[in-house]
């Protein structure tokens, strides 16, 4: 339940860190708003990282360097959200990135990229992305 309650405010926050990242960027730029988002998200994780005395950060030498780079895709997908917000508005701009999310858990799904347990896509899997894309189709006109 906890997983579904995390999943579920991490999708609202990325709404609405889009939206403010939208409205920041009319003032300062897009690529300035995403290093002011980057820099507070950083700060945040620092003092939760020492409110809640977790020492496992210490292990990040552990960790294969290739992800390390994983927070520079969030540039990326700030300025995305910011762009596409500007461009096609906030729903269409979600609905769009949450295909692009399915799409992209497919292909590391049903190929076992990244160490996960390979699953196969099935039909109703296949369904079910049609018709978020029909859902975006439908929400553009």
């Amino acid at each position: 339940m906890k997983g579904i309650i995390f999943a579920f405010l991490a999708g609202a926050f990325i709404t609405l860190q889009g939206v403010a990242n939208a409205r920041i960027s009319q003032n300062i730029g897009s690529w300035q708003a995403a290093t002011i988002t980057q820099l507070t998200g950083f700060i945040a994780a620092i003092l939760i990282v020492v409110i809640v005395k977790d020492q496992k950060w210490k292990q990040f030498k552990n960790v294969p360097p290739i992800y390390l780079t994983g927070g520079s895709f969030a540039a990326v997908v700030i300025y995305g959200n910011i762009y596409g917000i500007h461009s096609i508005g906030v729903t269409l701009t979600i609905a769009v990135i949450l295909i692009s999310q399915l799409a992209i858990t497919f292909l590391i799904d049903g190929k076992g990229w990244f160490g996960v347990l390979k699953k196969e896509m099935q039909v109703p899997q296949f369904i079910g992305i049609a018709m978020m894309i029909a859902g975006v189709v439908i929400l553009k006109f």
